[in-house]
């Protein structure tokens, strides 16, 4: 289904079937799509409570897409169906970049943005070009950390979805947060076929163990981890380093 773009008295939205996407875009240059952190509540806007901004750092030399995902609290929404996967968000952020024309593009993501780049390596490969992964969330005996944080998303949603019920919100969660993969969207032995070059910074918490983020810089072939990054003292670096490698 063609996608089609109706102008919000802020943003414009994509209309692709029953799902409406609000994207935003800041600076001119080489395309990079920004993926928020925030979880299932993943907004352009949680970029400005982030150490690291991609919007403030990059907009001036690089054309930067943000865009809320699907029923996250901002200006996208979709069904619950209970088909839901991480194959959806992908969709979702491949019907933006289409959209908008782009076909090559960086993509930097924080949190649950880790999965949705590898959704996009997995998915369309040939057209991205370098990614940034900041803090991904990951699997390390933590499953039902991750379960609740869904169900806590899904009862505040829950009287906006008429449509789904205990057996939609349940297929959701399954299909989200319920297999062994340790970054969730991609099986562990998908990220020694990656071969687009990755620069990783660590997470140190529960939703971001420092386990998954040296997973997916030890499997992909030539990732760069960055072990050090949030702190005051380390951010004039973790500038530097993210601008040096996007710009090659």
């Amino acid at each position: 289904m063609t996608p089609f773009v109706v102008q919000t008295s802020r943003m414009p939205v994509i209309e692709r079937g029953d799902v409406r996407i609000q994207y935003f875009e800041e600076g001119s240059g080489f395309p990079v799509l920004a993926l928020a952190p925030g979880g299932m509540r993943s907004t352009a806007s949680a970029w400005g409570r982030a150490a690291w901004n991609p919007v403030t750092e990059l907009a001036d030399r690089y054309r930067v897409i943000t865009m809320d995902q699907r029923n996250a609290g901002g200006g996208t929404t979709a069904p619950v169906t209970g088909v839901e996967s991480w194959a959806s968000y992908t969709a979702d952020q491949l019907a933006v970049l289409d959209h908008l024309g782009v076909d090559r593009f960086h993509v930097v993501g924080m949190c649950i943005g880790g999965p949705f780049i590898l959704g996009l390596l997995k998915a369309v490969p040939e057209r991205v070009d370098k990614t940034v992964v900041l803090q991904t969330i990951g699997r390390d005996a933590n499953r039902e950390a991750f379960e609740q944080l869904f169900d806590g998303w899904a009862t505040g949603l829950a009287e906006e979805h008429p449509e789904a019920g205990p057996a939609e919100w349940a297929a959701y969660r399954k299909a989200m947060y319920e297999g062994d993969e340790t970054l969730f969207s991609v099986p562990d032995s998908f990220l020694a076929t990656v071969t687009r070059p990755m620069l990783v910074l660590q997470g140190d918490d529960q939703h971001h163990p420092r386990s998954a983020s040296q997973l997916l810089a030890s499997s992909v072939p030539g990732a760069r981890l960055v072990e050090q990054w949030k702190d005051e003292a380390d951010l004039p670096g973790t500038r530097r380093v993210i601008a040096e490698f996007l710009a090659g």
